[in-house]
């Protein structure tokens, strides 16, 4: 049987970028911003009907994380996901617990 090699600060990585979105308003963020590519905050927080506060909260989270990226325009700051496959991540996810 063939070693498996682990690289301990890859899976330690990945270990912290899943507890950051173990969060049932940053998933919701994340999948409104697969749906629609790049949003400001105050589309983010009207849409999931939240203060701004806590928006920019989870924003901060996710952006930390290096799994959201944000972009200055004027006084807006809009966010987007720094890789599509997490959308495609939690997809398996909710189908997974379906079956």
């Amino acid at each position: 049987m063939p070693k498996i090699e682990l690289d301990i600060a890859k899976l330690e990585n990945a270990a912290s970028k899943m507890r950051s979105i173990a969060h049932p308003m940053r998933i919701a963020i994340i999948e409104m911003l697969s749906e629609t590519p790049k949003m400001s905050v105050t589309e983010i927080y009207e849409k999931l009907k939240i203060e701004q506060a806590a928006a920019s909260h989870h924003l901060n989270i996710l952006k930390s994380k290096g799994i959201l990226a944000s972009k200055r325009d004027g006084k807006k700051i809009f966010y987007m996901l720094r890789n599509k496959a997490l959308s495609q991540i939690l997809d398996c996810l909710n189908r997974c617990g379906e079956e």
